[in-house]
């Protein structure tokens, strides 16, 4: 039988540094599983619930504070006093912390309220428009179609009037505003709009044929032109700019044909010669 020659002491000690030791390990090593498996799931299974770095934050935050909690009561230390403490300190901390709190709690509204989810295009009030990359627990990123980041915090965005374009769904109705000249008659014009529209559905990517394209003479009497608006649907925001690109090349095409005029804004200018006056 072997005796150790440690004191007993140093034995306790060393036996509780082991303990914490692989509490801590099994904590952290939890805690990058369960977010690991909490991502590939929700992914998975397309459950209406946010994979973002704020809920992945919070899942992990939560199995850290529990080890964190084991690790006390296995050092002897009571967990009562020492909430008690961090409820009069918190009161300090959460001033000082205002600004961070605040974008943390409207990062849970955004993710609670689901107005803004990740992947969703949206456009901010100020102008810039992107997918959604990542709402964080300060920060809400979006990916502009340049391929730039806007970091916006969480407070600010949740104060802001956005138009998100993927609510209630992707699909949405694409207006290009047509002008043709006074000569032209509106019912030829109309019917050659949508015979182009229904034939280039299916081989425009994201011009869709349900429901059907229609025309209305809006704007209507142009000071130049006759103004037609052409309405159709698109799969989603970014397909508007190859449809109205093709479009409109097929347009222009087929007016050359059918000998319809694109007038160009003219003005008659009446010219007066002043007489002399005489003397």
């Amino acid at each position: 039988m072997a005796i150790s020659e440690i004191p007993e002491r140093y034995v306790f000690y060393i036996s509780k540094v082991i303990h914490i030791i692989v509490i801590l390990s099994i904590t952290i090593a939890t805690a990058n599983l369960a977010g690991k498996i909490f991502t590939d799931y929700v992914q998975k299974a397309n459950l209406p619930i946010p994979t973002t770095g704020l809920a992945y934050g919070i899942l992990k935050g939560t199995i850290l504070v529990l080890g964190f909690l084991i690790i006390l009561s296995v050092l002897g230390i009571s967990i009562t006093p020492l909430i008690t403490a961090l409820g009069v300190g918190g009161l300090a901390v959460a001033l000082a912390l205002q600004d961070t709190l605040a974008n943390l709690f409207a990062g849970i509204h955004i993710l609670v309220e689901k107005s803004i989810r990740v992947g969703d295009f949206i456009r901010l009030e100020t102008g810039q428009e992107g997918y959604v990359d990542d709402i964080t627990w300060r920060t809400t990123r979006i990916r502009m179609l340049p391929n730039n980041m806007v970091v916006i915090p969480n407070s600010k965005l949740s104060q802001s009037i956005v138009t998100n374009y993927y609510l209630p769904e992707k699909r949405m109705s694409l207006l290009i505003p047509i002008s043709v000249s006074y000569s032209s008659n509106p019912e030829k014009v109309e019917r050659i709009l949508i015979e182009e529209t229904k034939k280039a559905v299916g081989e425009i990517p994201g011009l869709l044929g349900d429901p059907e394209p229609f025309v209305r003479f809006i704007p209507g009497f142009g000071e130049s032109s006759l103004d037609f608006t052409l309405i159709c649907q698109v799969k989603e925001f970014v397909d508007q700019y190859l449809a109205q690109h093709e479009l409109r090349k097929r347009i222009f095409k087929r007016f050359g044909e059918e000998g319809i005029d694109i007038p160009f804004p003219h003005r008659t200018v009446y010219m007066r010669e002043e007489k002399e006056w005489k003397r």
